[in-house]
């Protein structure tokens, strides 16, 4: 009996021509085996595989070492290529085989889809391609070529296409890896054949490699071995739901076409009906949305897409032909920038709302479904038992008190699955990583759960239980992390939610070793938070660390006000992050000092010094300023607010100066509100009236605007020295200062704010809420330009002699 035949079809991934080509093939042939590029390690798997699943669904792989991680998928939908040759393959007696690489294997460490083709390698080719056929991009240049007319002379077009994108340049040592043992496959196939054909199925890119590796007589050689992965890896693979979303290149899918429902459409209806069934489908969608599309727009549209399609040579409208028609009887306005479908890629920022709207109708909403007979990953099971037990299987919003252990406990579960990324429930409030007072509660929102079992057997690939593969999770997360300060906060923070006090301890310990090399003010103050946090909430979440904490508190402080006190020049807007690193340090002087021995004396003598230094940042002068104010040193910031007076310089210290002693300015002013006069009077009893309330603009310049307590700086009447120093500005130096000036008083919540305004409206003896203030209809800032201009008009009528200066408004 002679040697095998050898037929190898180069297709293109999720390829409707090319899924009818390999359908018409293993009819025509009945082969003895047909060899499939796909991961050999699920060989013994194929019946699963090929269980009654609502496709799409996917392959997903996982492997992890000391070394390594890595995930990826092998999607299936009912026109790909690769399920058409296993399921008629199957129908017809041929042996099936996968001949590839493991997805785990190096050779794709750098995929995280196994059928991301090396368009890279021959893009030069697509390129040269598109300009002789006049063609925007490799799918309209395919479409143009095997879509439209996918039944005549088909093979022998995909032949030439994929040896002329493939060339003479040699593959990559990944492919050439993966093409010679593939090629081990064909050679057994051939051997235990009988002298009936072989088909092999691959991407296109490898079928030039394949034939010529395949040529000659058969070995007699065995079936490959299936590469194992190390002892020291974890590695498996799971079927998954798959979804029409996740399979198209808009979303940022790396191999196949875009647009899986209308290849979806072609594949069951062919050409003529996808046509029309994507116009239709793009109509319903954008009316659903409540978008004006008439019975004449849709006429319109078809009627486009009917002549683009004989311009180009089609026999029936293609994709580009029916988008572009739609688009030219739809959208009236200038686009800026491309079509999407001009290019590959995810969809841009900014692309016009009717255009998203007919890339997603063209994307579809298809989720796949798992026959109930799919063997899952032990964690599906253990994650619906968590859910039960904790009565978290429903659709209610959960609400916790954390000082209670069976709610803490459900707590975790939730924070367990947010860190796996399972669907199913967001966090509205509860602790945080601020360090400041801790939250005895938490609260929960139901979120849509439909991917959630994809989520949870991706998420299997960390552990069997919950709990285990949080915490694999996490350690994954600390290895990426490395000396990164900030990644390892977060890190600390989630492991304590979760409660993996084995996590926080390593993190704390590299925390420790990298302090001393952070050069980043916001980072190591992010860090100093989280810290705090966890040593200030130590018994709400049960970590129980201080000392370890504790190491890390003592060596961040001196850390950051070194750095700090090395900052100089700039007058940059404000800087939330150093002041909130600032804020963090002085917490921490207050709530950690005296247990862990603290020194407070270093840090306000740094203070004193940045606070006195003109070359310092204006919002850290302020800074300084407050830190010492919180902690009780007599030093006086209403000489700060005169030092710092200029219009460009103002807003910017009291930024700083209200992050760091918002409540020591608070508290000022509820002070002087109970011991000033009645209203109707002015501060000594003997003026009322002034600009309109809270404008500043007329503030009494003449008095010292100190408490009753003779300048204490406890209650210093720091907001009148604001309203003295505004009042004398002139209306441009107002407009200049007042974006600064609405940042520093967002420091303030809403209640505070209030309290600030009831004092304005005190201060110029009128009486009534504060709130009307905060509620203005205009943008303050839109007010200000306003009187700006004003006043700008005023000083051109009376330059010109158009007005005199009682007119003047």
């Amino acid at each position: 009996m002679g040697a095998a035949e050898v037929t190898v079809i180069g297709v293109r991934h999720h390829s409707p021509a090319c899924a009818r080509l390999v359908a018409d093939t293993v009819a025509a042939l009945r082969p003895a085996y047909v060899l499939v590029e796909g991961p050999a390690d699920m060989n013994d798997r194929l019946d699963e595989l090929l269980l009654g699943h609502e496709l799409p669904v996917a392959v997903f792989t996982s492997y992890r070492d000391g070394r390594r991680a890595h995930a990826s998928w092998a999607p299936f939908c009912a026109y790909s290529p690769e399920w058409v040759a296993l399921t008629v393959g199957r129908r017809h007696g041929a042996g099936l085989r996968f001949i590839d690489l493991p997805a785990w294997h190096p050779a794709f460490a750098d995929r995280s889809n196994r059928y991301a083709d090396a368009e890279l390698r021959y893009a030069e080719a697509v390129e040269r391609l598109c300009r002789a056929f006049a063609m925007d991009n490799v799918d309209t240049l395919w479409d143009h070529l095997f879509e439209c007319d996918p039944d005549e002379g088909l093979a022998e077009r995909l032949a030439v296409y994929f040896d002329l994108l493939r060339g003479e340049s040699p593959a990559g040592d990944d492919d050439t890896a993966r093409e010679a043992y593939m090629a081990d496959w064909v050679d057994a196939a051939r051997s235990h054949a009988d002298g009936r054909p072989v088909l092999v199925v691959c991407g296109g890119f490898h079928r030039p490699a394949l034939l010529r590796l395949a040529a000659g007589a058969p070995t007699g050689r065995d079936w490959p071995e299936v590469p194992a992965p190390p002892e020291d890896a974890t590695a498996g693979s799971y079927l998954v739901p798959y979804s029409f979303r996740r399979l198209d290149a808009f979303d940022g899918y790396q191999s196949g076409l875009p647009s899986p429902d209308y290849y979806q459409r072609l594949w069951e209806h062919g050409p003529a009906g996808a046509a029309e069934g994507l116009l239709e489908a793009v109509v319903r969608r954008l009316r659903g949305r409540r978008q004006p599309v008439s019975t004449a727009d849709l006429v319109a549209a078809r009627t486009m897409a009917d002549g683009l399609a004989r311009i180009r040579g089609h026999r029936h409208p293609a994709r580009a032909d029916v988008l572009d028609g739609l688009v030219s009887a739809l959208v009236g306005e200038a686009l800026d920038g491309p079509l999407p479908w001009s290019r590959r890629g995810r969809l841009e920022a900014g692309t016009h709302p009717v255009v998203v709207e007919m890339v997603a109708a063209l994307s579809g909403d298809r989720v796949g479904r798992l026959d109930p007979a799919t063997p899952v990953p032990p964690l599906v099971h253990d994650v619906a038992a968590e859910l039960e037990r904790h009565g978290l299987a429903g659709d209610d919003p959960v609400r916790l008190d954390l000082t209670d252990r069976d709610q803490r406990e459900t707590s975790r579960v939730l924070h367990r699955l947010r860190v796996l990324g399972v669907p199913g429930y967001a966090r509205d409030s509860g602790p945080d990583a601020s360090g400041a007072d801790p939250r005895l509660r938490e609260h929960w929102s139901p979120r849509p759960a439909g991917e959630r079992l994809v989520a949870v057997i991706e998420a299997g690939a960390y552990g069997a239980t919950l709990a285990d593969a949080a915490a694999a999770r996490l350690a994954e997360r600390i290895d990426r992390a490395g000396p990164d300060v900030d990644r390892l906060a977060e890190v600390l923070f989630d492991a304590a939610l979760c409660g993996v006090d084995r996590l926080s301890e390593r993190v704390l310990a590299m925390l420790a070793r990298s302090i001393a090399g952070v050069g980043d003010v916001g980072a190591l103050g992010r860090v100093l938070a989280v810290v705090l946090g966890l040593w200030r909430h130590d018994r709400l979440l049960g970590t129980a660390r201080a000392e370890a904490l504790g190491v890390v508190l003592t060596a961040s402080v001196p850390r950051l006000l070194w750095l700090v006190e090395g900052i100089r020049g700039g007058r940059a807007p404000a800087d939330p992050e150093r002041l909130a690193a600032l804020a963090a340090a002085r917490d921490t002087i207050v709530h950690a000092g005296p247990s862990l021995g603290i020194d407070g004396g270093p840090a306000l003598a740094v203070m004193r010094r940045l606070a006195a230094d003109p070359g310092v940042p204006p919002d850290l002068r302020g800074a300084a300023s407050g830190f010492a104010w919180s902690l009780g040193d007599p030093v006086d910031p209403v000489r700060g607010v005169r030092g710092a007076a200029g219009p460009a310089v103002l807003g910017d210290w009291l930024a700083g100066l209200f992050a760091l002693a918002r409540e020591e300015v608070l508290a000022g002013e509820e002070v002087l509100a109970a011991e000033a006069p009645p209203a109707g009077s002015g501060r000594d009893g003997s003026r009322s009236g002034g600009s309109p309330a809270g404008s500043g603009r007329d503030a009494p310049g003449g008095s010292d605007p100190v408490g009753s307590s003779g300048g204490s700086p406890a209650v210093v009447d720091l907001l009148g020295v604001v309203d003295v120093v505004l009042g004398a500005m002139s209306e441009h130096d107002f407009l200049v200062a007042l974006p600064a000036l609405r940042q520093a008083f967002a420091f303030f919540p809403p209640r505070e704010r209030d309290v600030i305004a009831r004092r304005l409206l005190a201060r110029r003896g009128l009486a009534g809420s504060g709130r009307s203030l905060l509620r203005v209809e205009l943008d303050p800032m839109l007010v200000a330009r306003a009187r700006d201009l004003d006043a700008y008009v005023d000083a051109l009528l009376l330059r010109e002699g158009l007005m005199s200066t009682g007119e003047r408004s």
